[in-house]
């Protein structure tokens, strides 16, 4: 298996010789700055190769593997085959990607929000800080911040009584924090920031929008763009949701491990592949981890390895460490490696630690929320002692 790390590009505060000191070898990179729908050009894409590939004398090389993500408009969301023009430039920037000999693509199709969170730095026993997802904070905001239109309806009478006393006891600098870190997209997101009123125009844009139309938005998408990834020798590869359960009233439809046999059943294409998302998919219970794996072991091309923990009411949690949390990581490890043997070098499976606490230095510093460089290197570290006890030496 191939070890991956998450570079934001030239302006990240983790720079490239960092990475380097990392063990890392595979570079997951995006042209963040590019906006969302414009097409990619070659030019773009192998500036980015170029920058990440360049061997400094005496340095180890790095290899940019994955595209995460080219961002997919919200348009072929709400409309699927319909958005045709969004699709095309879609194609465009991949072949522009194919064309520089980028082999592995991820993306998502979570509609208005991507991966969602209530606070960035929840601080943790340790000392140092996590990501966290708090049930009760996000209905408050829900609630009583964006008053979403038919929001009641969707929490018991119970969530509604603490979500208020949660609401009312925040301070102005509270209920300002919570709207930022929810409508400013969080760092790799694949939506663009938003203001509350307008959060609430794309909301009600995908009235009509259940999770059966949502799902076959994504077929029609998928038919439309799989032959130009398998001609050119691309893989996609679809992250879960982000947690994997519906919010603000949006379906969703990467959830569970039926929710992906439904999608490989519609387009049956070896370029039709599976991001594996241990952090996403482990928040909810019934899934299991280890059987998911196992049962499209063949679909999985691209891995994110972190640890979440359900907290008490079962819908709140927050990143763990790696090796922690309620993913059993060592069962996972074990259904990858036995999965990456049959495979030649070209196809191997790219992994990142995903996520990390921010700690030691790093609590002192400007970070990437979520992608601190030594909670990340913690995290890596681990994983790669797992993987040389498997004896799959890492590269």
């Amino acid at each position: 298996m191939r070890q991956g790390w998450r570079w934001f590009g030239p302006e990240a505060p983790v720079t490239l010789d960092e990475v380097r000191q990392t063990g890392a070898t595979n570079i997951v990179s995006s042209l963040h700055q590019v906006p969302i729908g414009r097409v990619w050009t070659e030019a773009e894409v192998a500036e980015r190769k170029s920058l990440i590939e360049t061997t400094p004398a005496g340095r180890s090389p790095l290899i940019w593997s994955v595209v995460e993500s080219i961002p997919i408009p919200d348009a072929v969301k709400r409309m699927g085959g319909k958005a045709k023009a969004e699709i095309e430039a879609w194609i465009a920037s991949l072949e522009a990607v194919a064309a520089c000999d980028i082999p592995i693509v991820c993306y998502n199709f979570m509609p208005v929000v991507d991966w969602t969170r209530t606070e960035l730095d929840y601080e943790i026993e340790t000392g140092a800080t996590a990501m966290r997802f708090d049930h009760e904070r996000f209905a408050a905001f829900d609630l009583h911040v964006l008053q979403r239109a038919g929001a009641e309806a969707e929490y018991s009478a119970e969530d509604r009584v603490r979500a208020r006393a949660v609401f009312e006891a925040m301070t102005e600098a509270e209920i300002a924090e919570i709207t930022r870190i929810i409508t400013s997209a969080l760092p790799g997101s694949t939506t663009e920031p938003m203001t509350v009123p307008g959060f609430r125009d794309k909301l009600a844009q995908y009235t009509g929008i259940d999770a059966g139309k949502l799902r076959q938005h994504l077929i029609e998408f998928l038919e439309a763009v799989t032959p130009a990834a398998e001609a050119r020798g691309v893989k996609l590869t679809l992250h879960p949701d982000d947690p994997p359960r519906p919010l603000f009233g949006l379906p969703r439809i990467a959830s569970t491990a039926d929710d992906y046999a439904a999608l490989f059943d519609a387009v049956p294409s070896p370029a039709n592949g599976m991001c594996y998302c241990t952090g996403s998919l482990g928040v909810r219970a019934d899934n299991d981890l280890p059987a998911i794996a196992r049962r499209f072991a063949e679909r999985i091309h691209f891995v994110h390895l972190r640890a979440t923990k359900r907290e008490g009411d079962g819908r709140s949690f927050h990143e763990s460490a790696h090796l922690e949390g309620d993913v059993d990581m060592v069962a996972v490890l074990k259904e990858l490696v036995a999965e990456d043997r049959k495979r030649d070098a070209a196809s191997q499976m790219v992994f990142r630690s995903d996520h990390g606490h921010r700690m030691l230095d790093d609590l002192n510093k400007t970070v990437t929320p979520g992608y601190p460089a030594i909670g990340r290197m913690r995290g890596l570290a681990e994983l790669r002692g797992i993987l040389y006890a498997l004896g799959a030496v890492p590269n």
